[in-house]
């Protein structure tokens, strides 16, 4: 497969226009995946995934740093997770994702393109792959400085106040006389519940009548990001409370439950370990080996796993996958893989990294498992685009870690593929995903009570006929796209997340309560243009139907009870909750997102962040999109005739026009505004920034160039203007020397900005 660097121009209409759109369906999948809502398996978003790296791997023009490829991790906030949120923090260094391999052939690749760079010689550290939460700590002159997650890669969240609770992270590093500590040094490693402790956690649960966690790695990840700083000042509200209520009554049964949970939660976090694997950014200490790194953790007093082996080759690696393949349950916390780390140092440096993960190290990933259990039905659910899936209803079942009741059938011809029958036991497979996959029955096991799925005739939602979009498609949908209760939950849901208004108040139940077609009888939102329409009080009398529990568990019993604002009692009248405050504070501040938000918040189908760039680049503002032709807008780069006919096409339905007219009259911004004092010193140029720059984020970097009118290009080629290269530039670097394109360093990038290519002249770097 050529690689050789291909102009965008130059690369077919219909292959752009499958990137486009692979690209959207990760980054939505993905977005579904943090916010615990998946739709597809695991399995279906690797094969996604890989077949936009080989597209990017052909065409790299098409490699841009808004490629889901590029990216790394989740995003700072996972709401659902844990109550509240924790502030900001940036990593000192950057933490990097890993590539994946699944098979021994990939492996293999991967072996071979180590050779290639660094020659023969390289031997490999093996450790198990950890699944718990990935965090990064920072000591400073030996003492724990913070404790954050991995977040993006660049920032994640600030929880060092719950390590005085986390017994496993020292709070002071020893140090011996071949390893002193270091002034700062940068520790990663992942946090997660022992197998032995995740169960007695359960089992302490069972008996208090409380729900049961599913898996450890996520309730790990949700009892280290507690914000018990806020449980502690409730308990020290209520004390007071009590106090002046003598120390009796309600007061005191109210402080003694909050001094109960907030012991549960103490007692949680000191029932989880840290393994570490690895370094950032330190000072005054350097190795020459990955292994000596891990003495040297060993020594500080930080734990590493004792399964760690050095090996001089790939047989000797794969001889290790294959054991703790077969062994994998023998480890004292969940592995799903084994991660292969090159072990000299200096090898490390000449492979270097790229965007998101180090080209020296890869995680072997273990084949999902499999399990049977009973499918109990078959029911559908509605979809953002009105698309109609079938899902499987089971006994509840442990696999993989985790407990699971429901999985994807795709779609009625796949019910009919697949052979399954209502009353089946079925074999199912996860790899780790919410939603797993079932794959066939066991015809065996049939007694003559099964019975086969009939896909419903109406949504279940809002009882329209269903049908397909078009002749000859396999699935079928929903086509009552305004009103339909299920679509318009999915697309508030899906118009709240971090690629669109970034609206972080509006979770599901939100979405569900707003639209919620029975209390009151009429919904205070019809369709998404009602959004930024609304007053607080119109909330006042929203319902939402909940079910009842009792001692924890579910009884099957539901009332109606108010959402947005408190419950009314004698003695307090209802008022707003603090969420929905925050949720109109942030739906004003949603109005001034730029374009291109809004563009991705519309629910268009195939625009996603990357081609609602393109579009508000090109033409500034709603009105000329909405007023231009289906030629005007193929021909912008990264959009294409697919992308084009379907914005002609959604255009064309009057209730969209109304939402964009709503929203205008709301006051959401439907232009970009360019500051003229910006001087256009990039027009017509292509940039590449490669590397970590001191003064410039990712972002910042490629915002600074499209305001000046240039393009941020992920990839480099003959027509690339200029290449910006930072710290651990890598291969990008390499290829504009070999093509003999100009580098930049920051202070000749500052200069470009400032007065285009007179200005950066004389700090363009010599070919060495």
């Amino acid at each position: 497969m050529s690689t050789e660097p291909v102009d965008i121009a130059d690369v077919p209409a219909e292959v752009r226009d499958r990137h486009a759109i692979l690209a959207q369906e990760v980054e939505e999948h993905r977005q579904r995946y943090y916010f615990a809502t998946p739709t597809i398996s695991d399995a279906e978003f690797d094969q996604l995934m890989r077949e936009l790296e080989s597209i990017e791997e052909q065409y790299t023009s098409l490699r841009t740093p808004d490629s889901p490829t590029q990216k790394v991790g989740a995003p700072v906030t996972e709401p659902g997770v844990v109550e509240g949120s924790w502030p900001p923090i940036d990593h000192l260094e950057r933490m990097l994702s890993l590539d994946n391999a699944f098979t021994f052939d990939e492996l293999t690749e991967w072996a071979s393109r180590v050779e290639r760079e660094v020659g023969e010689g390289a031997r490999y550290l093996c450790e198990p792959k950890v699944d718990g939460l990935a965090v990064d700590i920072v000591y400073r002159d030996g003492r724990l400085a913070t404790l954050a997650t991995r977040g993006d890669g660049r920032t994640g969240e600030n929880i060092t106040y719950n390590t005085r609770y986390a017994d496993a992270i020292p709070k002071e590093l020893t140090g011996t006389d071949q390893f002193p500590v270091p002034e700062v040094v940068e520790i990663r490693g992942e946090v997660v519940f022992p197998a032995e402790a995740f169960e007695a956690i359960n089992a302490e649960r069972g008996e208090l009548g409380l729900p049961l966690f599913a898996n450890a790695r996520n309730s790990g990840a949700g009892v280290l990001r507690q914000r018990l700083d806020r449980r502690k000042e409730k308990i020290d509200a209520a004390r007071k409370r009590a106090e002046a209520a003598g120390g009796e009554g309600r007061a005191q049964l109210a402080l003694q439950r909050l001094e109960d949970e907030f012991d549960r939660a103490r007692r949680m976090i000191s029932s989880l370990i840290l393994i570490c694997h690895g370094l950032g950014q330190r000072s005054g200490f350097e190795v020459e080996y990955q292994s000596e790194a891990y003495a040297a953790l060993k020594a500080w007093g930080l734990p590493v796993s004792e399964r760690v082996r050095v090996v001089p080759n790939l047989p000797a690696v794969q001889e290790y996958i294959g054991h703790y393949g077969e062994h994998r349950h023998d480890v004292e916390y969940e592995i799903d893989g084994v991660v292969v780390k090159v072990d000299q140092v200096s090898l490390q440096r000449r492979l270097g990294s790229t965007s998101r993960a180090p080209r020296w190290a890869i995680a072997f990933k273990y084949p999902p498992e499999e399990v049977t259990t009973k499918l109990l039905d078959i029911r559908v659910s509605v979809g953002r685009t009105g698309r109609v899936t079938p899902y499987g209803v089971m006994e509840p079942v442990k696999v993989a870690g985790s407990t699971v009741e429901n999985a994807t059938l795709h779609n009625a011809s796949e019910v009919e593929r697949k052979g399954v029958l209502i009353g089946d036991t079925v074999v199912l497979r996860k790899a780790g995903d919410v939603i797993p996959e079932i794959l066939g029955p066991v015809a065996e096991l049939r007694d003559g009570s099964e019975r086969a799925f009939v896909m419903p005739t109406e949504c279940p939602s809002c009882a329209t006929t269903l049908k397909p979009a078009k002749e000859g498609d396999v699935d079928i949908r929903c086509p009552n796209t305004r009103s339909c209760p299920a679509q318009l939950i999915e697309r508030l849901f899906y118009l709240s997340g971090r690629g669109g208004f970034d609206i972080e108040a509006m979770g599901w139940e939100a979405a569900q309560a707003l639209t919620a077609p029975d209390e009151p009888a009429e919904p205070p939102v019809r369709d998404e243009g009602d959004l930024f329409g609304l007053r607080i009080e119109e909330l006042r009398d929203v319902r939402i139907r909940r079910e009842i529990r009792r001692k924890g568990q579910p009884t099957g019993e539901f009332e109606l009870v108010p959402y947005f604002y408190t419950k009314e009692t004698p003695s307090k009248p209802s008022v707003p909750t603090k969420n929905t405050e925050r949720l109109f504070g942030q739906l004003e501040k949603a109005k001034r997102q730029p374009l291109w938000r809004v563009l991705v918040s519309l629910s268009i189908r195939h625009v996603g962040p990357t081609a609602a760039r393109a579009l508000a680049n090109a033409f500034g503002s709603m009105e000329r999109i909405q007023n231009a032709t289906e030629e005007e807008l193929a021909a912008v780069d990264g959009v294409g005739p697919t992308i084009a006919a379907s914005v002609i096409e959604w255009f064309e339905v009057p209730w969209h026009r109304d939402v964009v007219r709503k929203w205008s009259e709301a006051g959401v911004r439907m232009e970009d505004e360019r500051d003229e004092s910006v001087p256009r010193t990039l027009e017509g140029l292509t940039v590449v920034v490669t590397g970590s720059l001191e003064g410039f984020s990712r972002d910042e970097a490629k915002e600074a160039i499209l305001v000046r009118g240039g393009k941020a290009s992920g990839s480099v080629s003959k027509k690339t203007s200029y290449v910006v290269a930072g710290e651990s530039a890598g291969s990008k670097l390499d290829k504009a020397m070999q093509l003999g394109v100009p580098v930049l360093g920051e202070e000749g990038f500052r200069a470009l900005l400032e007065g285009g290519p007179d200005a950066a002249a004389a700090h363009v770097q010599a070919a060495e």
